[in-house]
């Protein structure tokens, strides 16, 4: 495995996203049709303006579900709820050329599990704690074949 390697070597390119103003209901369908674990959050150009991770939306709902129960029973409308008010702003971001293992010390440091990838203001890509795994178990078994 080489840690110098771009993050473009490893990164998810075909990306769903959703638009701030898209109501939960949307970011919902997304999580239970495909087996993401992040949503960048869009607006006009591809320019991301934040990342909704199912730990997120899971961490929401649990929220909502525990008011209920204390508030009676009575239910909760959720449906005015956007993207926007769920996901997490501004969050760090790779270029395109940035090194693999510099993404592996961001993920470390920080505990996350996705980086966005922006070129020229737009977005990209998405790497994974997935992708890098998925990386380094390649170049582990790609070596052992090598040397037998």
């Amino acid at each position: 495995m080489n840690p110098n390697n771009s993050v473009s070597d490893i990164m998810t390119t075909k990306l769903v996203t959703v638009a701030p103003d898209d109501f939960l209901m949307k970011v919902t369908k997304i999580f239970d049709e495909y087996n993401f674990h992040h949503i960048p959050v869009t607006k006009e150009g591809n320019q991301l303006v934040g990342i909704i991770s199912k730990e997120d939306f899971q961490k929401m709902s649990l929220f909502f579900f525990q008011k209920q129960a204390m508030e009676n029973g009575s239910p909760i409308n959720t449906e005015g709820l956007r993207a926007t008010d769920i996901m997490t702003g501004c969050p760090i971001s790779l270029d395109p050329d940035d090194s693999i293992g510099l993404a592996a010390d961001i993920f470390l440091a920080n505990r996350f599990h996705s980086l966005p990838v922006i070129e020229d203001g737009q977005l990209v890509g998405l790497v994974t704690s997935h992708d890098l795994i998925a990386y380094a178990f390649k170049s582990v078994l790609e070596e052992k074949r090598g040397t037998n």
